[in-house]
């Protein structure tokens, strides 16, 4: 042989008696015909057989790579043709491929785990190592797969290679208490039909911390009659704990509201019962506060405020809450316009307090209904304050107890001002002292309070000659008056009442007339008068007529002529005016001079003169002035036209 080792390799599921090589020279070997003679050394391997003429070499037993995956064969080759023998060694050299015929496994085939439910997520719960019989790697590494039993969320989680079971999610023992798992051990066959695994079923029992307190499942409210006896059962108080064993174990107790001992709570069963005869007129209701406690380590808690109510029974009178009742509503209201809520008390308790009120029959209890039930009174008819103002009211409950109501009746502005008359007319003198009061103003309103206060003022153009005063309606000259410049005023006064919220006002017409004095003096037309008359002028024939006039009214302004110094020549007529011939002229040349007096008819008569001239004609070229020079004083502040 060329080469002293050969090699090869089979598979481990070979099965016997199937050649494996041959060792024989090729047919075209110049040794091909010489005789030989193939044996295997005695203290090799018996799994392999050699056929002793022709070298084929077979398996004699089946292989078992994961105990022998490795053979050395020695083959002895003899060679008889040769004087002596020859011997030659070959060795063969026989590497066992590894086939996937073992599958993983483990050593248990159920496992119970107990983890506590308060462990942080990720903390390490058990750890699995599956084995697998087969010798090479891949048909021996395991990967590690969980399922869950239910279709719900899997609070935890494998690690594929290391088999580690952490938890993946918060545990809650009072939700899950346990988990059913299946944790699967497969191996990792290159021809992944060829995949052998195996499973294991686990239980992971979530173990109780105390972690919840009791919460109460009792109401927090009972009743119980004032009349029974002691021992009574008023409640039972239940407290529930999810929590396991002592854990969720609740006794019960009071903490407050059983000073006086009324109560006697049971810590075991929770049941709660009197100890003293129950009154609720002293007392109609205890609130008790109730500790439920578990018998953990450390130990939860809860409490609840147990509320009972003393049941009373039919022994009280109503009562109501005060004597008499006042209050007020606002008048023009449509009818149901709430009053007051008058109120009762009945110290029974449930349907014994019960009321139902009403109105006594009495003077204007038509204009008013109450509700039975609740006692709120409101008005049946609409109310007028000025017709009525204060309405006495009794009701009662149904049964003895009554109550007075004294309901004033509230104002709303619904009237006007009124004046005492449509118009007033007023006469005064001209010579009133400025900021003379000529007239008060007085207009009443019915309403009440600003509704009915009145101010006063004035409209329309007075000329700057008027005022009025807003409180008292007292109208006031500002200045002083003058007949003869205007004689007549007429403007319009206002009362408004003093509502914050659309005051209502009413208008009256005022006339001022203006009475006249003797204030002016007569005045003449002309003066001096000079008067040319024939010499041969009758006797009683007018020669000159004086005219004079007088700004005042009536007598004050009635004028009447006079002579101031008696002449027996002429005579005026005091009336007219006129000045006439008493006796013949006895000269051609003649020249009179006559002072004439204007006089009023007041009763303090005001005058005024005038210079007559009576000449004849022939003396009108010569006489022109009566005298040769006149002197006069004037005032400064004289006005223009004055004498």
């Amino acid at each position: 042989f060329s080469q002293g080792v050969k090699h090869f390799i089979i598979p481990e599921n070979f099965k016997p008696a199937q050649m494996l090589n041959s060792l024989k020279w090729p047919d075209n070997h110049p040794t091909t015909n010489r005789k030989l003679h193939y044996s295997i050394a005695e203290d090799d391997d018996a799994h392999f057989e050699i056929d002793n003429l022709t070298g084929n070499l077979f398996l004699s037993k089946e292989l078992d790579y994961e105990t022998a995956s490795h053979f050395l064969l020695q083959v002895i080759i003899k060679d008889y043709n040769d004087t002596p023998p020859q011997n030659n060694t070959v060795f063969l050299s026989i590497d066992v491929e590894d086939e996937n015929d073992h599958s993983p496994y483990f050593q248990d085939d159920f496992v119970v785990i107990g983890i506590e439910e308060n462990v942080p997520v990720g903390t390490l719960v058990y750890t699995f190592n599956a084995k697998d019989g087969d010798g090479s790697f891949l048909n021996s590494k395991i990967q590690y797969s969980l399922e869950k039993s239910n279709m719900s969320e899997n609070p935890f989680l494998i690690h594929p290679s290391y088999g580690t079971l952490t938890t993946a999610f918060p545990l809650d023992r009072e939700t899950t208490a346990s988990v059913i798992l299946t944790v699967f051990a497969a191996d990792q066959a290159i021809n992944q039909t060829n995949c052998r695994l195996d499973s294991l079923a686990v239980k992971i029992v979530i173990l109780d911390i105390n972690d919840n307190s009791p919460s109460f499942t009792s109401v927090p409210l009972s009743y119980v009659m004032e009349d029974v006896e002691v021992g009574f059962l008023v409640h039972h108080i239940v407290a529930k704990d999810p929590d396991e064993g002592r854990n969720g174990q609740v006794t019960y107790h009071i903490l407050s509201g059983n000073e006086n001992k009324v109560f006697v709570l049971d810590k075991i069963t929770g049941l709660l019962t009197t100890a003293q005869l129950l009154d609720r007129e002293i007392q109609g209701c205890y609130s008790l506060t109730v500790m439920a406690l578990d018998d953990g380590s450390p130990a939860l808690s809860a409490t609840q405020v147990l509320t009972i109510i003393v049941v009373d029974v039919n022994d009280e009178t109503p009562i109501f809450l005060k004597n008499t009742y006042e209050t007020a509503v606002h008048e023009n209201q449509d009818p149901g316009e709430p009053v007051i809520k008058v109120e009762a008390m009945d110290r029974d308790a449930g349907l014994n307090s019960l009321l139902q009120y009403e109105i006594l029959p009495g003077t204007g209890f038509e204009k008013f209904k109450i509700n039975s039930t609740s006692g709120e009174l409101v008005t049946a008819a609409s109310l007028d304050r000025e017709t009525q103002e204060v309405f006495i009211i009794k009701g009662n409950p149904s049964r003895s107890s009554t109550a007075q109501l004294y309901i004033t009746v509230l104002d709303e502005n619904d009237h006007n001002p009124l004046f005492g008359k449509t118009q007033y007319q007023i006469s005064v003198r001209e010579d009133l002292e400025e900021g003379s009061t000529i007239l008060n103003l007085l207009a009443s309103d019915e309403d009440d309070g600003l509704n009915g206060e009145v101010m006063y003022s004035l409209i329309d153009d007075t000329f700057g000659v008027f005022a009025i005063d807003s409180v008292t309606g007292s109208i006031l000259t500002t200045k002083i008056l003058d007949r003869e410049t205007k004689s007549q005023y007429t403007f319009r006064a206002v009362a408004s009442d003093c509502s914050t919220y659309l005051p209502r006002s009413t208008t009256v017409s005022v006339v001022v007339y203006v009475d006249d004095i003797n204030d002016n003096d007569p005045v003449f037309l002309q003066n001096p008068i000079r008067a040319f008359v024939p010499a041969e002028t009758s006797v009683n024939e007018i020669v000159a007529t004086v005219r004079a006039e007088d700004m005042d009214l009536g007598s004050n302004g009635a004028v009447v002529y006079s002579l101031m110094v008696a002449d027996n020549v002429f005579q005026i007529n005091a009336k007219t005016g006129d000045i006439t011939l008493q006796k013949p002229l006895t000269s051609k040349v003649f020249n009179n001079q006559l002072l004439v007096m204007a006089s009023d008819q007041g009763i303090s008569p005001r005058t005024a003169t005038a210079v007559v001239t009576i000449l004849t004609e022939e003396q009108e070229e010569e006489v022109l002035f009566s005298h040769s020079l006149y002197e006069a004083n004037v005032s400064e502040n004289s006005v223009p036209g004055g004498h």
